[in-house]
């Protein structure tokens, strides 16, 4: 028998019903016609509601015998004309059918619904709205996000030796970016070391990305490596040569306390100075330019700092983005404000979209905090006051930033306004109470 037969016929019936009722009370008291439009449809739609209820908490026979009756297809007709949460405020009463069984206790159930939901914390309900906001964002918020979703669990149930965690699944930044590729192991992602309750290492490894050609000891290179060693948390320090003219001497680098190894890069490109190389054992990765300036206490505090947000970029030239309403385009902007979205040092690289990098021999820092800011949906970390680095090829870095928002198909950068500075930082007090007592000085 098919559903809109039934349907039909109840609503006829009950039109009938209702029609010759409503002819009989208005022969003693007299209704308007708005009233009486609204009792009947008011009364249909009750009506029609519990034989929706009688269909779905009924016996099993009717289940059974008729398969393809459902809620939507008996209210189907009136439905669209009611806003659900404008009835949800107006109503009254609440219809709890009947169980199965004659002892059954959904009816004193019901009546607990109101004192259980005022007893949840808003703690509670906060985590849980939080959930539910992240769920949406990593899985159902676009087309492509439930393609690729449905996608990832299919390979993850056929390859089940490969696959991935619940945890990965339902905790930042999601199944979508803890790829089984790279690993199956939690404590390999720096995102669940506070869940897990580990600590990153105690020790980084340097990487200095060297352009120019070695001519006297008074290169800026030479003092940065100098100072990257003589951290305390330094394990070794990697130079990576992209220049043109050949390796320099063996004896031409200076005298150090920990392993410098210099690698020759075979492509010569921006990228390859993210490129995960095996001489590199540590969790933290300090990514140098050849003529930054830095202090011995400048390494250590930032290394002190990065170690509490493993997850996140921590460095000192910091930058930020903005809309620019008459050009219609992201803007990119070096002046001092009090928020930033971009701290110009990284540890890691997404390579399918480093072309546009390799092109221009720029942006690579930009592109690294696109990365980990759409991963962790939070922004940087900047650490101290430092004016002493130069920037170079704005207009260049106004197209990257351009370019990597289209291909992300949105803005990840978030904007902070948190600086992390020593104990003590520029206060009036002796320098023998600062733990790190030179920057100040620089």
């Amino acid at each position: 028998m098919r559903c809109d037969f039934l349907t039909v016929k109840a609503v006829q019936n009950t039109s009938e019903a209702f029609s010759e009722y409503c002819r009989r009370t208005t022969s003693q008291e007299r209704w308007s016609k708005a009233e009486l439009e609204s009792s009947l449809s008011l009364s249909l739609s009750l009506f029609l509601f519990c034989i929706t209820l009688l269909f779905i908490f009924g016996a099993e026979r009717y289940r059974l015998n008729y398969p393809r009756l459902s809620f939507s297809c008996l209210s189907s007709l009136f439905i669209h004309r009611f806003e659900y949460k404008e009835m949800l405020h107006n109503s009254t009463f609440c219809l709890v059918p009947r169980g199965r069984r004659l002892g059954s206790f959904r009816f004193l159930e019901a009546l607990q619904i109101p004192s259980t939901v005022r007893s949840i914390h808003q703690d509670r309900i906060l985590s849980l709205r939080q959930q539910t906001q992240f769920l949406w964002e990593a899985y159902f918020s676009s087309v492509e996000r439930i393609v690729l979703t449905t996608l990832e669990i299919i390979q993850d149930r056929v390859l089940q030796h490969n696959s991935r965690s619940s945890l990965m699944w339902n905790r930042l930044p999601g199944g979508l970016f803890s790829l089984p590729q790279h690993s199956s192991y939690l404590g390999d992602f720096p995102f669940f070391y506070a869940l897990l309750g580990i600590k990153p290492q105690q020790k980084f490894t340097a990487v200095i990305h060297a352009v120019t050609p070695l001519v006297s000891q008074s290169q800026p290179i030479f003092k940065l490596l100098v100072a990257v060693a003589k951290s305390q948390f330094c394990a070794q320090i990697l130079v990576l040569w992209n220049c043109d003219k050949p390796l320099p001497a063996k004896h031409r680098w200076p005298v150090t306390s920990v392993p410098v190894i210099v690698i020759e890069g075979e492509s010569k490109v921006m990228s390859s100075r993210f490129l995960p190389y095996e001489s590199i054992k540590t969790d933290a990765v300090l990514s140098l330019d050849e003529d930054t300036v830095l202090s011995t206490t400048e390494v250590d505090f930032a290394f002190t700092v990065w170690q509490s947000f493993p997850e996140r970029i921590v460095g000192y030239p910091a930058r930020s983005h903005f809309w620019d309403s008459n050009k219609e385009r992201w803007g990119y902007t070096s002046k001092w404000t009090n928020d930033y979205s971009m701290v110009l040092t990284g540890a890691a690289f997404y390579h399918s979209l480093k072309g546009l990098v390799d092109q221009l021999s720029n942006c690579e820092d930009l592109l690294m905090n696109f990365l980990v800011s759409a991963v962790t949906k939070m922004p940087p970390i900047k650490v101290t006051q430092k004016k002493q680095y130069k920037e170079t090829m704005m207009g260049q870095r106004q197209t990257c930033m351009n370019r990597f928002a289209s291909w992300f198909g949105t803005m990840p950068l978030v904007h902070s306004q948190m600086r992390l500075d020593p104990v003590l930082f520029k206060d009036q007090v002796s320098i023998l109470r600062k733990k790190y007592r030179d920057i100040e000085r620089l």
